[in-house]
């Protein structure tokens, strides 16, 4: 009986200096990491991309949400698009429900063209977050890029609705109604745009035109 709680006190204290050294390695880790971060950030306000990326890259875990998305935003402005929507990517997939995330990818993706992505992904936002201001916005603006005002028009309801006085919305939403046809509509919403920016040239123009 003696023999057997010594065995197992052996066997505890083995396990409890296990734990121990785990934690201590783990704190260990997440120091780095944070200084990784820390000299990444210092590198990018001095538009040192390269080696702010090759900071980060240094601590890669493939299952770090945070790295990914770093990484993803730190290859972007280093003109690497293509490895820039890998790591946003792997970031969406580890946090489904991010839009960060998503909106991120978004700027690599329209920098080499691929739109079918980019609404894909603002699509997908919409479905977590509805009244998203700035995916309805992209929405609007993309579908009246391609010349569909129908959509366009709805999309920039949404925002102008929750924004009211706000000068981007409002002025692509008079032009929108504008191109629809709905004359009257656009009059008054190159009014109000007036009122947040006077004399804005492009407000002035769609007057003179309905006029």
């Amino acid at each position: 009986m003696e023999t057997l709680r010594k065995n197992l006190n052996c066997f505890l204290f083995f396990v409890f200096g296990l734990i121990l050294s785990l934690n201590l390695h783990a704190q260990s880790d997440l120091k780095i990491i944070e200084n990784a971060f820390e000299s990444s950030y210092a590198m990018e306000t001095k538009a040192e991309y390269a080696n702010a990326v090759a900071t980060v890259k240094a601590v890669y875990n493939e299952n770090s949400y945070e790295i990914n998305l770093r990484l993803g935003w730190l290859t972007y402005l280093s003109g690497l698009f293509t490895e820039s929507t890998a790591y946003y990517q792997k970031a969406i997939k580890i946090r489904p429900y991010s839009i960060e995330a998503k909106f991120g990818f978004a700027y690599p993706a329209s920098a080499i063209g691929n739109w079918d992505q980019v609404l894909t992904q603002y699509q997908e936002i919409l479905k977590i977050d509805p009244q998203n201001t700035l995916a309805n916005y992209r929405m609007g603006s993309i579908a009246y890029g391609k010349n569909d005002f129908a959509s366009a028009e709805k999309y920039l309801e949404k925002v102008v609705n929750l924004y009211p006085f706000d000068y981007d919305s409002n002025i692509l939403f008079a032009w929108t109604n504008y191109k629809l046809g709905k004359l009257r509509e656009s009059q008054v919403l190159f009014h109000k745009v007036l009122l947040i920016k006077p004399k804005d040239s492009s407000a002035m123009e769609g007057l003179g035109l309905i006029k």
